[in-house]
């Protein structure tokens, strides 16, 4: 397992209850404090691999100065950014607009050097952020080039992925290369419970090399102990079978797969992180995959959804 800061790093964010979980208390140092005591309980549980992005507010900068307190070798952890959204939101929970997309080369040199500039040694991958067919950033010849000059100076390159064509984004992901090589060292992508359509390809990724990162394991929070939609309730009624919680029980649909190589925390307090953890002690049954198989939504539903929550 690893850890997101998409939570954590700013007062506004789309999962269910955001505002309660930072107690409607959106002091910086506040803030800053909360993100090092998950990361110190994910460290001590054993989690290596924390994801950060320059959009998530000050994510990279709670990062890096937990990192430097810590005064971690980089080879005890692996560290993941992303570039492409610039966070606009001015440390505010309502704003006109929280991040703004750019897939350009001077972004892709711009948010490098950012950070670059905070996360330094520790920065083992840099991902595309929300890589999307309509971008155009895959057939972006001097995105590419710039990305294949990272990669060839150490640096492993990935892209996130988002959309209800995620598949197809990544089919054409694999086909780009630098020399006779695979560009993209890692995926990142939404799957669960409620959304595996990208399942097969994420398969076929990792079969071809690629890392698989899976982010959004627990849909916003709409599987959680959180949600008040009827149809997951029977996900209550699973997860106190097997005894554990519902968001345990979402973690544990994605970590039954081979393919997955990571699967992201998005824990906005200790307590979430924690009971997310239980989830490596799940053990799944046929009865509650057939119950998971009936959730399944459409692609377009989905993100449908998804797009409708509010930022709190």
């Amino acid at each position: 397992m690893g850890v997101g800061l998409a939570a954590l790093g700013r007062p506004g964010y789309i999962n269910l209850g955001h505002a309660d979980d930072l107690e409607r208390d959106y002091d910086i140092g506040k803030m800053e404090q909360r993100a090092h005591e998950v990361l110190d309980i994910a460290f001590a549980s054993g989690v290596r691999y924390f994801d950060a992005a320059r959009s998530y507010g000050r994510a990279e900068t709670f990062l890096a100065s937990w990192l430097n307190q810590k005064d971690f070798s980089p080879d005890e952890i692996i560290v993941g950014s992303k570039w492409g959204y610039t966070y606009t939101a001015d440390w505010k929970v309502e704003a006109d607009k929280h991040e703004v997309k750019e897939h350009s080369l001077v972004n892709l040199e711009k948010q490098w050097h950012e950070s670059q500039a905070l996360l330094g040694e520790y920065l083992d991958l840099y991902q595309i952020h929300s890589a999307t067919l309509e971008t155009g950033v895959l057939e972006n010849a001097a995105v590419l080039d710039k990305l294949a000059e990272l990669k060839a100076n150490g640096t492993a390159i990935g892209l996130s992925l988002s959309g209800p064509k995620q598949a197809a984004t990544l089919e054409q992901a694999l086909k780009v290369k630098t020399g006779d090589k695979l560009l993209f060292d890692a995926v990142q992508a939404t799957f669960n419970i409620l959304e595996p359509s990208a399942g097969k390809m994420l398969e076929l990724a990792h079969s071809e090399g690629l890392g698989v990162i899976i982010k959004e394991a627990v849909a916003n929070g709409r599987l959680t102990d959180r949600s008040d939609e009827e149809k997951l309730g029977v996900l209550k009624t699973q997860a106190e079978q097997l005894n554990t919680t519902v968001d345990a029980l979402a973690l544990a649909f994605i970590l039954d797969h081979a393919w997955v190589d990571v699967v992201l925390s998005g824990a906005a307090s200790a307590g979430q992180l924690e009971s997310n953890l239980k989830s490596l002690d799940v053990v799944l049954d046929d009865e509650v995959s057939e119950v998971f198989a009936k959730l399944k939504e459409s692609p377009k539903a989905y993100w449908q959804t998804r797009s409708n929550l509010p930022w709190t």
